[in-house]
């Protein structure tokens, strides 16, 4: 059976993506940084192995332990809402070295075996707020859609080696532990914000469509398989309807 190795499986989409190729019958590397037990049903095709993907030492050591990949699924991220003079530029480095550059390495680190074998899949995961502009995502924006540009050149520069690359757009996800995440970092918005901030939380709590982990993983699971998939899949009654705008 193929191999599939996936990014930020500790909670929402990559646990997600994680539990659907299992029950596919792939065997499935579930990474994330910290392995904790239980996360995820025993299988004899699974393995979990710590990788940080902001780390070089990290990704060469699970790149080794992984052996030979079939699909690489890049899902691991964080995100940050919140006014861009509230967000300190530490943060705003520590995103796009994980959304971003965390991204680039462990590909980078993969491309190899996929060249040499004239196969495989890499299934980048970004947003729909590439698409439609959202005010206080400017900083998560920008690191996804750098990762959006740099999926459509890589395709390019991959496609003569049988290497297929393609993106997978969520909408909106507040009951995602990456939404929780997001927002305990309003904390500390200049009080001119607060309105905004208000209407933002207020939008993402509407009752209105959202997009659950497993239309994500579904997704994902087009874009690994089937060769006749679109560069980009909406993942999302949201981000269905956002694709189109």
């Amino acid at each position: 059976m193929p191999t599939v190795l996936i990014t930020g499986c500790s909670s929402g989409f990559g646990h997600a993506i994680a539990l659907h190729f299992l029950e596919q019958g792939w065997n499935v590397i579930a990474t994330l940084r910290t392995p904790q037990p239980g996360l995820l049903p025993a299988s004899s095709r699974l393995r979990v192995l710590a990788l940080d993907v902001t780390d070089a030492a990290s990704i060469a050591q699970a790149v080794e332990q992984a052996g030979d990949i079939d699909v690489l699924v890049n899902n691991a991220g964080i995100g940050v809402l919140n006014p861009l003079e509230a967000i300190p530029m530490a943060t705003v480095r520590e995103v796009f070295e994980t959304n971003t550059l965390g991204t680039i390495a462990l590909t980078q680190a993969l491309l190899p075996q996929f060249r040499q074998r004239k196969a495989g899949v890499i299934v980048n995961v970004t947003s729909t707020v590439t698409l439609v502009a959202l005010p206080l995502l400017a900083v998560y924006t920008a690191s996804k859609a750098a990762v959006n540009a740099f999926t459509e050149v890589l395709a390019l520069e991959l496609a003569s080696f049988g290497v297929r690359v393609r993106l997978v757009l969520p909408g909106r996800a507040p009951s995602t532990r990456f939404g929780e995440n997001a927002r305990t970092r309003m904390a500390g918005a200049p009080e001119p914000y607060a309105a905004l901030l208000e209407q933002m939380i207020a939008s993402i709590s509407d009752g209105g469509p959202v997009t659950y982990a497993e239309d994500v993983a579904q997704a994902v699971w087009q874009a690994a398989t089937d060769p006749t998939s679109p560069m980009r899949l909406p993942a999302g009654a949201d981000a269905v309807e956002w694709a189109k705008a």
